[in-house]
């Protein structure tokens, strides 16, 4: 058998971008190397919202163009390991997401999770931690995300959530200027919050250095192709970029 050609788990884009915001995409992809054997999966899910998050990759690159940002993302689905879990939690390498099986993740031994952990999310953090700590207490670490529009049979109203752990700063202020997106439902802490285990990234990489930070989620319904995305990555700078200004008003006067 023809041996894996080398797979880079994580993908940098504009190391020496200019803007003080270092975006992440834990969930940029659904690709599964060979050596995992699909996970069991069948091939309508390896596609699907379970194996990655559909167009949340897209939305980085826009907004890694639009704002001269570094952005890092994982390139392996998060049913072999998601990089915004922490290794001890079930969820990292999950037996089910909402009603999908994943077979090859069942009776890992810890030999088997430890591989992974090394293989996926260490090099994911190191890279993470490299870029961070080559910059100031000034940078702002933006976490990206999609969900889908229907979990567990019941269809979700909001259409992007503004996400926060202990750190409300960048997210209060960015919901201060909610209003000028008038046709989109935006929410705090939904369709997920901190009680879901859904900031691990933010308290890794930046509420552990004391930098301002938000994890955006987009419905993917709202992400369906290039013009989806440049739509939704407008909306997004129209809350983001009056609020980073208003934080750096706040850091120069505190």
């Amino acid at each position: 058998m023809p041996m894996e050609p080398p797979h880079t788990p994580v993908e940098i884009l504009n190391v020496n971008g200019t803007s003080r915001v270092v975006l992440l995409c834990e969930h940029a992809s659904a690709f599964i190397p060979d050596r995992y054997d699909g996970l069991g999966l069948a091939e309508t899910d390896r596609d699907s919202h379970a194996a990655w998050d559909p167009g949340a990759r897209a939305l980085t690159v826009a907004l890694s163009q639009a704002l001269d940002a570094t952005a890092i993302m994982a390139t392996v689905s998060r049913l072999v390991y998601d990089c915004n879990r922490p290794p001890e939690a079930p969820s990292a390498m999950p037996e089910k997401s909402e009603l999908i099986e994943v077979p090859g993740n069942r009776n890992l031994t810890p030999t088997e999770r430890q591989a992974r952990t090394d293989a996926i999310y260490g090099p994911f953090c190191e890279a993470v931690k490299q870029i961070l700590d080559a910059r100031g207490p000034e940078t702002v670490l933006v976490t990206l995300h999609s969900f889908t529009p229907v979990y567990f049979g019941q269809p979700r109203e909001v259409e992007i959530g503004l996400l926060h752990d202990d750190d409300s700063r960048l997210v209060d202020a960015m919901l201060t200027y909610s209003e000028r997106l008038p046709a989109r439902c935006v929410k705090r802490n939904e369709p997920y919050g901190p009680d879901d285990g859904v900031t691990h990234s933010l308290r890794l990489h930046a509420l552990s250095r004391g930098l301002a930070n938000v994890m955006i989620e987009v419905r993917n319904d709202l992400l369906r192709d290039h013009i989806d995305i440049d739509a939704r990555a407008q909306e997004i700078l129209a809350l983001l970029e009056p609020a980073l200004k208003n934080i750096m008003t706040e850091e120069k006067t505190s």
